[in-house]
């Protein structure tokens, strides 16, 4: 507290600057610890003041990011005794959902799928990153078309 009023200043980590400026994130650290961007050590971290920054680059910087809670589910479907058509269909739909999910829901709702099939062992395995509530409407349409008779 300064003066009965506490200062805030907004701090950049050395990743942020590194994507402000559209540098490698070695670059800033360099600048860094040749004394060209002044930063203050955190821990094992730089922290890089707004003021600092706008020196640095002489224009007005961006408020730093803030971050959001986001929770993500990553996980593998892995299906036995199933048939190259079974799964060229289950396959399809499957990615048709993700491609359909991909920016129409927004960033909260992403999905990525990747499949994986051995032919010898008829085994089909579903590689699956997502939102929560994304990805359980797809584990429920998998459930769904693995419980209708081939």
């Amino acid at each position: 507290m300064l003066g009965g009023q506490a200062a805030v200043r907004e701090f950049y980590s050395v990743e942020q600057v590194a994507g402000l400026l559209d540098l490698h994130v070695k670059t800033v650290r360099g600048y860094v610890r040749d004394g060209r961007l002044r930063a203050t050590r955190v821990g094992k971290q730089y922290r890089i003041a707004r003021e600092d920054l706008e020196a640095f680059t002489g224009s007005a910087a961006p408020p730093p990011v803030r971050r959001t809670r986001y929770a993500e589910v990553s996980g593998i479907v892995q299906i036995d005794a199933i048939s190259p058509e079974a799964m060229t269909r289950l396959t399809n739909t499957v990615m048709a959902l993700a491609l359909s999910r991909d920016g129409s829901q927004g960033s909260g709702d992403r999905l990525r799928v990747e499949t994986v099939y051995d032919e010898e062992r008829a085994t089909l395995k579903i590689i699956v990153l997502g939102a929560l509530d994304t990805t359980a409407d797809l584990l429920k349409v998998i459930n769904t078309l693995l419980a209708q008779p081939e």
